[in-house]
């Protein structure tokens, strides 16, 4: 009979552990019926801070093996967004990222996708999963996040044409927020 004791204690042990899961996951059906139809939970970003510091010097390589510098886009407003093929709320961004950048691209607009450590063949793989267009540098080494001083993903920083950083993001960023700060910028 003490087999069935001990098991029964495990199992009123669990019990707690059982109803915290079910609250969890009614919690965040709850979160989700909430959202606006049609909604993907993009359109909620931080609104991004004003900093005013010089860009970093960061040179890096792009998938192709090819050395690019970031001072290289001085002529363009220029989105540097730190990110990761692992992290979530990276993945999450992706869409609206490319997005804004192919309705951008030719108004003075540059984004520099900036992968915090991966592999070549997996960052490969993720850009052609998403069908990014815009360029993606490899950063094994994480002198972005160290130049940037910010190790959260996502983080992204907007350089203006004086080669200074004017706006910092840290989570992601919806269309909304890229559009009401970024597209000020680009003077169109």
């Amino acid at each position: 009979m003490k087999p069935k004791r001990n098991v029964r204690r495990k199992h009123r042990n669990i019990l707690p552990w059982v109803l915290v899961g079910v609250g969890l996951i009614i919690t965040g059906m709850v979160v989700v019926k909430s959202l606006p139809k049609g909604s993907t939970g993009t359109e909620y970003s931080v609104v991004p801070a004003s900093v005013n510091f010089p860009a970093p010097e960061l040179t890096l390589f792009n998938l192709s093996g090819n050395q690019v510098n970031l001072s290289d886009y001085r002529h363009d407003i220029v989105l540097v967004n730190n990110w990761a093929t692992w992290c979530p709320p990276c993945k999450m961004e992706m869409p609206t990222l490319l997005k804004y950048y192919q309705e951008h691209s030719n108004d003075g607009f540059m984004l520099i996708s900036i992968e915090a450590g991966e592999p070549a063949q997996e960052v490969s793989s993720f850009v052609d999963e998403y069908g990014l267009t815009f360029p993606v540098l490899l950063d094994p080494d994480n002198q972005s996040l160290a130049a940037f001083r910010n190790s959260s993903l996502p983080s992204s920083y907007v350089i203006d044409l004086q080669g200074n950083v004017v706006l910092a993001w840290t989570g992601p960023i919806s269309l909304e927020m890229l559009e009401k700060f970024v597209t000020p910028l680009l003077g169109n």
